[in-house]
């Protein structure tokens, strides 16, 4: 009986210490990347580091730093990795970032373009570069004859109505910063004007960000706003698309770091400097993946394709000088911009840009003076922000929206700007119609 009782008291530690041993090496990333990405990476780093397991938590970058906000010291992730810089810089200034591993190699540059590869602070580093564009479904294009677009504007025009496709800045990192771009590309108020024109021919604005580009690769949609590495996935893996930088575009760094006070810092630096390796970055070409390293000795690799991009040049080239700490300040601004006026708003929208393309297409093989004056009219009343640049970078605003939102007074106030900011567009969208109507009994 004894015997028996030892027995059980030794298998019962055995376990328990089995147990924290795999506890302790277990390394959680955090992460709004697809399968594809951590799956590779899991498989890759676990084949280096068998005694290690990865565990990945995959959400929205806005979800993710809303769930490190809620989480006690001790029981966060290890480490956070995502394509958005500015993301990056809430986390830092809200102490959930530690300082990251030294990972010393000469070999990365310190900047892409004008643009820091790292985080000064050390807080974070460039784990892959990203740049924003077009993807396309050839054989969706050539079935409904559309041509091929160059820049942000060609998405805009009557040809391409109920063919595009986007997601929100609210729901996705990476949307965020293509948006954002667009806006320092062009300024507040033409960049606005620019992304309600194109939203009112999007077919859909999707939950996820990869909703886009898996719409776009299996012909659903036949072209999408994406991240290049969407694009370029879905090229390399076979699909029949294409992708595209417009001359308004931006190269950053998609990021990774460590988080404060996680479960497993020591893992967590680990697997950031398996990223940073030769070998990590290699992974990147992965034609699942196609992200761009940014080890430059990578592109001399012959497992790169002929035709990918360069993405020094590209950077070089770039017309936008992304501004993260601009991006910070009115993030969420944006985002809830975006949702009031277009996403909650988008069959509104739709339905006043589908009457002005047909006006549009009208004048084209049939021009009239009046007509044309009221066609213009409608596109003012539609496409115009809600909500100007001046306004935009009033302290006051842009204070009330960092401000904690579980206080009741915040709360009202942003509520009562984002209802009104909705009632606004609402209102716009019913004019632009009405003059639309108008034009097009006059373009008959």
């Amino acid at each position: 009986m004894r015997t028996t009782r030892l027995a059980a008291y030794v298998a019962s530690v055995v376990l328990c210490v089995a147990s924290l041993h795999a506890s302790a090496d277990q390394i959680t990333i955090l992460t709004s990347f697809p399968k594809e990405i951590t799956d590779t990476y899991k498989k890759a780093f676990e084949k280096v580091f068998p005694d290690s397991k990865i565990e990945v938590l995959n959400k929205s970058t806005t979800a993710a730093i809303a769930y490190l906000r809620e989480l006690p010291a001790g029981q966060r992730p290890d480490v956070f990795w995502a394509s958005a810089p500015d993301a990056f810089e809430v986390l830092a200034a809200e102490n959930l970032l530690q300082k990251a591993p030294e990972v010393a190699n000469p070999l990365i540059p310190e900047k892409i373009g004008s643009y820091p590869m790292n985080d000064p602070e050390g807080m974070y580093y460039g784990q892959a570069l990203a740049g924003y564009g077009i993807m396309w479904n050839t054989r969706y294009m050539k079935a409904h004859k559309l041509p091929e677009p160059k820049e942000w504007a060609d998405l805009a025009k009557p040809v391409y109505f109920s063919h595009v496709a986007m997601s929100s800045p609210s729901r996705s990192g990476t949307t965020h910063l293509t948006v954002e771009t667009i806006l320092q590309g062009e300024g507040w108020d033409k960049g606005w004007a620019q992304l309600l024109a194109i939203s009112g021919n999007c077919a859909a604005i999707t939950e996820r960000s990869f909703g886009v580009p898996d719409g776009v690769n299996n012909g659903q949609f036949g072209l999408g706003l994406v991240i290049d590495f969407f694009g370029l996935a879905g090229k390399y893996s076979g699909f029949p698309v294409e992708f595209i930088y417009p001359s308004v575009t931006a190269i950053v760094p998609a990021n990774i770091g460590l988080i404060a006070n996680a479960r497993n810092a020591e893992g967590g630096k680990r697997f950031i400097k398996y990223t940073l390796s030769k070998e990590g970055q290699e992974i990147l070409l992965d034609p699942k993946i196609s992200r761009l390293p940014v080890l430059p000795s990578v592109y001399g690799t012959k497992n790169i394709p002929p035709d990918f991009p360069n993405v020094f040049q590209i950077a070089k080239n770039a017309k936008v000088r992304f501004d993260s700490d601009l991006s910070q300040v009115r993030y969420p601004i944006v985002s809830s911009l975006f949702d009031q006026t277009i996403t909650f708003r988008l069959k509104e929208l739709q339905v006043a840009s589908k009457a002005i393309s047909e006006v549009e297409i009208k004048l084209a093989g049939k021009p009239n003076a009046s007509a044309a004056q009221l066609l213009a009219e409608a596109k003012k009343v539609a496409f115009t922000p809600v909500l100007s640049g001046q306004e935009s970078a009033n302290k006051e605003l842009t204070g009330l929206f960092k401000r904690n939102k579980k206080e009741v007074e915040v709360t009202q106030k942003i509520s009562a700007l984002e209802e009104a900011w909705g009632s606004k567009a609402k209102e716009n969208y019913a004019k632009a119609l009405e003059l639309a109507l108008k034009a097009a009994t006059l373009a008959r």
